[in-house]
């Protein structure tokens, strides 16, 4: 006996198609050998910090996909100005956030993370690096959704 498979109808495929394309910022590469450790424990100058920490938004526009909001914070840590990077939002497993920070105005940068949220609903950050009113010191919020394959990725203009 044949099996009848019902068609999409193209409206809906479309609408789909939409809903899940990747969302990619320009820009939004990670350099190469990047990991969590060239941040965490005083790596290069940053702070660990708590996963539900907020601070004042930075001036540029969160990071946005599907359910989820990358913001870039500052605030007093320990005495010290710092910014990070804050993932909140419909968070589910798999989602992560991160923080590119660079000293020479964005053409080369550390990748602080990726830090992975571990069940739904949890919010994440990066570590916290010191801000500087030197104009080549910068720093963008990145997320990923996690439940798109290849995974999403979107990022905050660079601060």
């Amino acid at each position: 006996m044949l099996t009848r498979i019902p068609r999409r109808r193209p409206a809906l495929a479309l609408a789909t198609g939409l809903l899940l394309a990747p969302l990619v910022v320009t820009g939004a590469s990670s350099p190469a050998a990047a990991t969590p450790q060239e941040c965490e424990r005083g790596a290069n100058g940053f702070v660990d910090i708590p996963d539900t920490l907020k601070g004042t938004p930075a001036p540029v526009a969160p990071a946005r996909i599907i359910g989820l909001t990358g913001t870039l914070y500052y605030g007093k840590i320990g005495g010290v100005t710092r910014g990070w990077a804050h993932l909140g939002g419909e968070t589910t497993w798999g989602d992560s956030v991160w923080m590119d920070w660079s000293r020479d105005g964005g053409r080369t940068w550390i990748q602080c993370g990726p830090f992975e949220v571990t069940s739904g609903g949890q919010t994440k950050t990066s570590a916290a690096q010191r801000t500087s009113s030197d104009v080549n010191w910068k720093f963008r919020a990145c997320v990923r959704w996690g439940r798109h394959i290849p995974p999403a990725i979107s990022c905050t203009d660079w601060w």
